[in-house]
């Protein structure tokens, strides 16, 4: 539906009505046709008149649309008027309503409202992540920079999982400003990166910097640099914290792991527990492993190639010098199929050891096991970020040493456009935010992705305070 472009009188929007398919949903199909042309405000007022004359009423779906439309054109008094007839028309409004009205005030000179009706939501619900963000965002514009950190302590007490971009928004709106409070709340959020091991993208990172070069006598200055394989930085000659647990760390994070994860609610949903005992019998009997391979995983590497040859390029690149060598396969993988061809298999079992789990079972259970069992030395393979395992442990050093027992140990493959992988090796220095108090060292990615946090950054920005 094309909206008009001025306003329409009732017989005119009648028959509009009239010629439409399906009139009983006209009105709405019509705003949302409004909202994505970005029709004009007294356009879709003229529609809400003639629905108001019409019904006697206007029903709460299309107040709602039509408040979408003023928040887009930063109409402020009307999104204050919409809200007025809200609240005497609707004891309670839904998480929709208010995300669109905190939204609109937020960015508005009545943006204090937004934080009224961030109080209304808490007495009904917990409120969304975005509620909280636009606020802050709000106070941080208006340099209110404690309200902002109280909220964003807030959301974080309620587990919310702020995005990137609002911290970045206090790195931008504190520039230039003076404080010892607000300078450790900001070294908190680069602590918060440390933890969650995030790797803020090059937008993010300049804020950073340029925060740093601002703060009022800090005397702070930052470069952007590659870290030596050796772990010390080229800048400020500092060597990077160890990527190596203690026997003690290790020790402990294997026990909780085990506890955890393997004997945990987890496991054995998908696998039975006299599979994973004659996995474990089969571990035992041939420990240590140097590398531990997902076989499965490791295969769809390549979309175009035959699954099995994926894996045999794979396990050709690791069994370099002599590393012994287990793969977690399935047992479907012996069929002789288009994708699995049995002479290729066979080829394989001479280089590596394979385990051939039932079809369903879970994998990450039995690559964690292996790995672990094998010793420090040992590394694994997998494009998995075992994200699951990590909420699974129990306590939150425990999640800390997993994270960075994972970046000394995941051997990440890399598809080259003949058969062969590079891989790209754990490094011996931890690949997290690090501090010694008058020098920060900050990993950063070009451009943020999500989906493959697991590749720990080869770029680093280096603060030191001179």
């Amino acid at each position: 539906v094309q909206p008009p472009e001025k306003p329409l009188e009732a017989e005119e929007w009648n028959r509009l009505r009239e010629s439409f398919p399906l009139p009983e949903i006209f009105e709405e199909v019509m705003f949302n046709s409004m909202v994505r042309c970005n029709s004009p405000i007294d356009v879709a007022k003229s529609l809400l008149t003639h629905v108001a004359k019409s019904n006697g009423d206007i029903p709460y779906n299309l107040l709602v649309k039509y408040l979408v439309l003023c928040v887009q054109q930063r109409q402020t008094s009307e999104i204050c008027d919409v809200y007025d007839i809200m609240k005497i028309r609707f004891k309670i409004l839904e998480s929709g309503a208010y995300n669109v009205l905190i939204r609109g005030l937020s960015n508005s000179d009545q943006w204090r409202m937004a934080l009224t009706l961030l109080e209304e939501v808490k007495k009904i619900m917990i409120p969304s992540r975005t509620n909280y963000e636009s606020c802050i965002k709000a106070a941080s514009r208006h340099q209110e920079m404690n309200l902002a950190f109280e909220l964003y302590h807030e959301m974080l007490a309620k587990d919310l999982i702020p995005t990137l971009d609002v911290l970045q928004a206090f790195f931008d709106f504190s520039r230039g400003m003076k404080g010892a409070e607000l300078q450790k709340e900001l070294f908190g959020i680069l602590l918060y990166l440390r933890e969650n091991q995030i790797y803020p993208q090059k937008t993010f990172m300049r804020s950073i910097k340029l925060w740093f070069e601002s703060i009022p006598g800090g005397n702070w200055r930052g470069h952007l640099t590659n870290i030596k394989d050796s772990g010390q930085c080229p800048v400020c000659n500092h060597q990077l914290e160890d990527s190596d647990l203690t026997e003690e760390e290790y020790n402990n994070l294997r026990e909780r792991i085990i506890r955890d994860v393997i004997h945990g609610t987890d496991t054995f949903r998908k696998t039975s527990p006299q599979e994973f005992e004659a996995f474990q019998t089969f571990v035992e009997n041939r420990l240590p492993f140097d590398i531990v391979i997902d076989g499965l995983n490791v295969s769809h590497i390549k979309p175009r190639k035959m699954h099995c040859e994926n894996l045999f390029d794979a396990v050709n690149c690791l069994a370099k010098d002599n590393a012994r060598l287990l793969v977690l396969g399935r047992k479907h993988m012996l069929s002789n199929s288009s994708n699995w061809k049995r002479e290729i298999m066979k080829e394989m079992q001479n280089k590596a050891d394979f385990f051939f789990a039932e079809n369903i079972s879970e994998d990450d259970a039995f690559l964690l096991y292996a790995t672990l069992q094998s010793g420090k030395h040992c590394k694994f393979v997998t494009r998995d970020f075992l994200r699951d395992h990590k909420a699974c442990l129990s306590n939150s050093l425990t999640r800390h040493l997993f994270r960075k027992w994972q970046r000394g140990h995941q051997i990440v493959l890399k598809k080259m456009f003949l058969s062969v992988f590079i891989q790209q090796p754990a490094f011996c220095y931890d690949c997290v935010v690090q501090t010694t108090g008058d020098t920060w060292h900050i990993p950063y990615k070009d451009t943020f992705e999500e989906k493959y946090s697991y590749r720990v950054p080869r770029k680093w920005l280096c603060i030191q305070q001179k």
